[in-house]
């Protein structure tokens, strides 16, 4: 699917990277800039201490850790977020503009989610290391629903400033759903133009839980039994365009693929989805394909 996207949409990223030279010389253009502009931002941070971004995400759908959470609508993300000195304070929600329930009903627009995150992050040369706390206000997915309870998380995260950027992060819930959660991810950026860059990010992750009446393992039927979830659980391919339209404002447009990486996720994944039928083991698949468009204005 990737391979196909940068064919159709990007023959001039193809041949470019067919004379390699030119290639070569102009993602060393855009690495120059991209390492100047990150000094100028370290230059100010040490100045004046503090940085921030509000943002605001467009989607298809929003889908956490390979479960469903709308169906219907697209969803609106925003986001603001600051920082001091590698502390940094961050909120994010999620407005589902036509939440689902397994009957025939319509709702308005209702906000499911709003996250608090707090995190610390330290560089020691190539590697960063850092920790945080996220606290997860979760309601109803649609307006008169039962609300679900809130959760709270640490966690603690490791990447390396090298090639593919390989970031290895570890979640445990503490609060209501306890298990531990980790992914690893990679990512690169190809330069199309100088404020272009078409990224390519893929995520893996692993489910541990500690308690079977949160977190059960699920059976082919996708029912619950009173085993506990272990193992591979689901995967993220993304493909984005980053456009840097100022030093200050970048327009994101992407696509992600959601699947599961083992039998025990797909069953799980297809018993947390919202499809109103019977039997979750008909329900849709328990692969998802969403995108949208982001935008950040970073200050």
């Amino acid at each position: 699917m990737i391979l196909l996207l940068i064919i159709f949409l990007f023959p001039g990223f193809i041949r470019a990277e067919e004379t390699s030279g030119k290639a070569l010389e102009s993602e060393q253009t855009v690495e120059e800039k991209t390492a100047a502009e990150s000094k100028e931002s370290e230059q100010k941070q040490e100045k004046y201490g503090i940085t921030g971004e509000v943002a605001a995400g467009v989607l298809s759908a929003y889908i956490w850790r390979g479960q469903e959470m709308t169906r219907h609508g697209v969803v609106i993300e925003p986001s603001a977020t600051i920082g001091y000195r590698g502390f940094s304070f961050s909120v994010w929600g999620n407005i589902d503009a036509r939440p689902y329930s397994a009957g025939e009903d319509k709702h308005s627009a209702h906000l499911s989610e709003t996250d608090v995150i707090l995190s610390y992050t330290h560089k020691f040369g190539i590697v960063s290391l850092g920790a945080g706390y996220i606290y997860y206000g979760l309601a109803a997915l649609y307006p008169g629903g039962t609300d679900l309870l809130d959760a709270q998380e640490f966690f603690v995260t490791m990447s390396v400033d090298t090639i593919l950027t390989p970031t290895l992060t570890v979640y445990k819930e503490i609060d209501h759903y306890h298990q531990w959660y980790a992914t690893l991810g990679i990512s690169h950026t190809f330069a199309l133009h100088e404020r272009v860059g078409l990224k390519l990010a893929g995520q893996i992750s692993y489910l541990k839980s500690e308690d079977e009446t949160t977190y059960p393992k699920f059976d082919s039927d996708s029912l619950a039994t009173t085993d506990r979830f272990n193992n591979f659980h689901d995967a993220m391919v993304t493909v984005s365009l980053p456009v840097t339209v100022t030093n200050n404002i970048t327009i994101t447009p992407l696509l992600t693929y959601v699947f599961p990486l083992s039998n025990d996720a797909r069953y799980e994944m297809k018993a947390r989805g919202l499809q109103g039928t019977l039997y979750p083991s008909d329900r849709d698949s328990s692969s998802f394909l969403y995108g949208g468009i982001n935008f950040s204005f970073a200050f």
